[in-house]
């Protein structure tokens, strides 16, 4: 069966290492900047990891869920982790079942990295709030995004 384009190969653009380390050291820089020690993740559109870093005293725990974050976004079309909560509260199936899927993060600090229209990448970024983590990853995410 072919897919809905009439091809039987799709094209797809990624994130390369280069791009993967300066959107890292953007997500870095901006959380020295607002004294916030975390854990980066950058992965390609497939939701590979690229690059990664854990800032001096950044939580073990939060190694693994900023690549948990990046996986995330990527593997569901870019959808920044923070819009998957208002998505699925009102639906209680949803939300109770969902969640137990392995890597799925569902609060703020995945991000998608775009180039123009299309997924590149994912920038995920664990150890502060919520809210400082969506920061620190929107910032690294600006540096190679288009």
């Amino acid at each position: 069966m072919t897919n809905p384009s009439g091809h039987d190969v799709v094209l797809t653009a990624s994130l390369t290492l280069g791009g993967a380390q300066r959107a890292l050291e953007g997500a870095v820089e901006h959380a020295l900047a607002i004294g916030v020690a975390v854990c980066v993740a950058v992965s390609d559109s497939a939701g590979h990891l690229l690059a990664f870093a854990r800032m001096d005293g950044a939580p073990l725990l939060s190694a693994s869920l900023a690549q948990d974050k990046a996986y995330t976004v990527a593997s569901f079309g870019g959808l920044a982790t923070h819009d998957w909560f208002d998505l699925i509260k009102d639906e209680p199936p949803l939300l109770h079942g969902i969640v137990k899927t392995d890597r799925l993060i569902v609060f703020g600090g995945g991000v998608p990295v775009r180039s123009g229209d299309r997924l590149v990448g994912a920038v995920g970024v664990s150890g502060g709030s919520a809210e400082q983590d969506r920061a620190i990853a929107e910032a690294g995410a600006k540096v190679v995004s288009d």
